[in-house]
């Protein structure tokens, strides 16, 4: 496995950090990966190498605003809007087009909120280049353990219409990260994980979650390759940020041919990052996943490094 690290410049000029974790061998999947809140693509530990282990190449970056796309102070948290969000994603997608194997686009948290935007209204030329969709601990609503107040709601709306980019602090509890204690610290006292958003940005994640939960914003059946969509959706029971309860819910109204929604009971928030095996169990169910819905598995890609 090798790593290459690199930048994408958007089309309005912005320039996003890349990263890439590639196969030994040749690759028999991709995989674009958007990261969540106070978050980068270099958070994901052993998440990304495990996967190319399997033949799976890993394509990320971090989203405007957030790790080390924030070129200087002023644009921490300045995602923009909802329009700017998908933007980027689409753009970014069309950085790995064509790709000579089946392609998968993958969000944790956050990300998973955008995915689910993406695939019901990101441009149709892009969505028919992506085999299938994979959400972690997607954020559709809050849970009661991290849900602002109304009144923080409101006046950070106001606010916003006549000073959209200004920035707010608004912490996770990383205690509610991960049942692996050392993770949510690391989480905590990682400098690129700077909990601040912009009352712009935060404001159009507030209406993507409300328009999710609310079922506004809908995945249809024909999202994907082919005119099929495949969603494998995954939630931790114990989810202290992200509402598995919404999850659940949005999971059971989707009308995806190819549909899978799979709790992990007593799991926190980054399934990935849980206690060993639980993590490690997460990272080869999503490595199956995939490797179930490319055209030829390969036998060497059957079982993961660890």
């Amino acid at each position: 496995m090798t790593t290459e690290e690199g930048s994408f410049t958007t089309d309005d000029g912005f320039k996003l950090y890349t990263k890439t974790w590639k196969t030994a061998g040749p690759a028999v999947a991709r995989l674009v990966f958007i990261h969540g809140f106070s978050d980068h693509c270099n958070t994901y530990g052993g998440f990304f190498p495990t996967l190319a282990s399997r033949g799976i190449d890993v394509y990320s970056f971090d989203q405007r605003g957030w790790g080390r796309s924030v070129h200087k102070p002023a644009e921490k948290g300045d995602t923009g809007p909802t329009s700017r969000v998908l933007a980027d994603i689409d753009g970014f997608i069309k950085s790995v087009l064509p790709s000579p194997v089946p392609l998968f686009l993958m969000g944790h948290s956050m990300g998973g909120g955008e995915v689910l935007c993406f695939a019901a209204n990101g441009p149709a030329e892009t969505r028919e280049h992506i085999r299938g969709y994979l959400l972690e601990s997607p954020f559709v609503d809050f849970d009661p353990k991290s849900k602002p107040s109304s009144i923080t709601v409101v006046l950070g709306r106001l606010v916003g219409k006549l000073m959209p980019k200004r920035q707010m602090v608004n912490a996770l509890d990383w205690k509610l990260v991960s049942r692996d204690q050392a993770v949510g610290m690391r989480i905590r006292d990682d400098p690129l994980c700077h909990d601040t958003g912009t009352l712009e940005g935060l404001a159009g994640l507030l209406d993507r979650t409300g328009a999710l939960s609310s079922g506004k914003i809908r995945v249809g059946k024909a999202a994907g390759e082919g005119g099929v969509t495949r969603i494998s959706i995954a939630h931790g029971t114990a989810d202290g940020i992200c509402s598995f309860a919404a999850t659940k819910h949005l999971a059971s109204q989707l009308e995806a041919k190819d549909k899978e929604f799979k709790p992990y009971e007593g799991y926190y928030h980054r399934l990935h990052d849980e206690p060993k095996p639980d993590g490690e169990n997460y990272i080869n169910d999503v490595g199956n996943w995939i490797l179930a819905r490319i055209d030829k598995p390969v036998e060497e890609a059957a079982k993961p490094k660890l």
